[in-house]
């Protein structure tokens, strides 16, 4: 089955990533952590769909996504920057490898950032405390929702900058020997999303810094 998304507001959140807010169709139920395929409803782009995860909390009257734009990927993406109000996306069932397990550790690289959105929201909603989100980017400016994790009740943040110099937050590349001195409890769900090889990559880290496999939440975005 399909639905259709109607474009009600979009907005920047960094120099290439937008907060789009659409209109939620009847049926169209999803848990903190999905995403669902969709594709432009305009000609040349219905065919071009793609996995966007839904941000907004389940039981909101609208369906908000974070899309960050890729011009050299030569896809919907690059559209991003153009759409309006107005616009439609034409969407499947709700599906995805990464739900809510619980209170835990959350590694993301660029925008894998966006199914722990909904997630870590639900998650300050209810009052849990205790989540860890450790955030890759290359450099500050790249960082979406800053503010928001900053200010969240329960939760810490850890930046992970390695392309910046000047950086204020932790500079290289994340691996075993930097989740080690951040402290990645062992214990706990670790919920792991991003290009398919900073998961690779991470998913290998954890099982050496003594994380059991079967705590190990993974998603692969690009």
């Amino acid at each position: 089955m399909t639905y259709t998304l109607t474009v009600k507001k979009i907005e920047p959140l960094t120099h290439d990533t937008y907060h789009i807010i659409c209109s939620r169709p009847d049926g169209f139920d999803f848990e903190p952590g999905q995403a669902t395929h969709m594709a432009l409803d305009k000609d040349g782009w219905r065919d071009e769909d793609r996995p966007f995860t839904m941000t907004s909390d389940p039981s909101a009257d609208h369906v908000s996504f974070v899309i960050k734009s890729y011009p050299s990927h030569d896809g919907v993406t690059e559209m991003i920057p153009d759409i309006e109000p107005g616009d439609r996306w034409i969407a499947e069932e709700p599906a995805g490898a990464i739900t809510d397990h619980g209170c835990g550790t959350f590694i993301a690289a660029g925008a894998g950032i966006t199914p722990y959105i909904a997630i870590l929201d639900k998650h300050a909603r209810d009052g849990i405390g205790g989540d860890h989100l450790i955030f890759a980017n290359e450099a500050d400016r790249d960082i979406i929702l800053k503010d928001h994790w900053d200010q969240m009740s329960g939760l810490t943040a850890t930046y992970v900058i390695s392309d910046q110099e000047d950086t204020e937050h932790r500079k290289g590349k994340l691996d075993a020997d930097m989740l080690r001195d951040i402290g990645v409890q062992t214990d706990r769900p670790c919920y792991v999303c991003g290009p398919q090889g900073f998961v690779d990559d991470i998913r290998d880290a954890l099982k050496d810094v003594g994380v059991p496999e079967d705590k190990i939440i993974t998603e692969a975005g690009w």
